[in-house]
């Protein structure tokens, strides 16, 4: 992990951890961060853009470096943000529990809070060693307004029954926004202002992201 990060988060009692592809990061990632940072508590949140997950391998994933990119544009006015390239540059096949053991590692002290949406927290299951994963962060699955997720962290805590306090629900109504929809949006030429910053916007158009052409030509990424 880069020194300036472990100095700015060293000293705190609790730091949420916010991975995802981030491809692009938009508004509803920035408000689950948010809302989490601020009902839980956390000293700061910490963005990883995903390296090389295997979750992504059937579908094309921009560069790692513009993703990067994006989400140090979106965060650089809210102090309590920070983005971190400990996967980016880590190589082979990035899994959250290797992720978490490394930050573990140098903040023993810190309460982990990792950040994730409902729909992943769906597959949490099938996750490399999602075991570990609850024993060392307690998860924060956000959702849109009217998705709920209590049956499926019923199941998991059925399963696993010291995870019943290590998982938690809340609804952020800007996860109506998906990167999904965004990528599509641009591919058919409409708008997608006000869905994310626009200097993540303006970055998209000049460096040509998610249109046709760069779809089809785009490799899979080392993200």
């Amino acid at each position: 992990m880069e020194a300036n990060i472990r100095e700015s988060i060293a000293g705190g009692k609790k730091l949420g951890i916010m991975g995802g592809t981030f491809d692009p990061i938009h508004y509803g990632h920035m408000v689950a961060a948010e809302t989490a940072r601020i009902e839980f508590g956390l000293d700061r949140v910490l963005f990883i853009p995903t390296g090389s997950p295997p979750h992504k391998e059937n579908r094309l994933v921009s560069d790692a470096n513009l993703r990067y990119e994006m989400v140090e544009m979106s965060i650089q006015s809210n102090k309590d943000f920070m983005v971190s390239r400990m996967e980016i540059d880590r190589e082979g096949t990035t899994y959250t529990v290797d992720t978490l053991r490394i930050i573990h590692n140098i903040f023993p002290q810190q309460d982990l809070y990792f950040i994730t949406g409902t729909d992943a927290l769906k597959e949490m299951l099938t996750w490399h060693e999602h075991e570990e994963i609850i024993r060392l962060a307690k998860i924060i699955g956000v959702s849109r307004p009217g998705y709920d997720s209590k049956n499926m962290i019923e199941k998991i805590s059925q399963k696993y029954p010291f995870t019943k306090k290590r998982i938690a629900q809340i609804e952020i109504p800007a996860l109506a926004i998906s990167s999904t929809d965004i990528r599509m949006r641009v591919a058919n030429d409409k708008p997608i202002r006000y869905l994310l910053p626009d200097e993540v916007r303006l970055f998209i158009k000049n460096k040509g992201l998610y249109n046709q052409e760069s779809v089809r030509k785009t490799p899979f990424s080392s993200e």
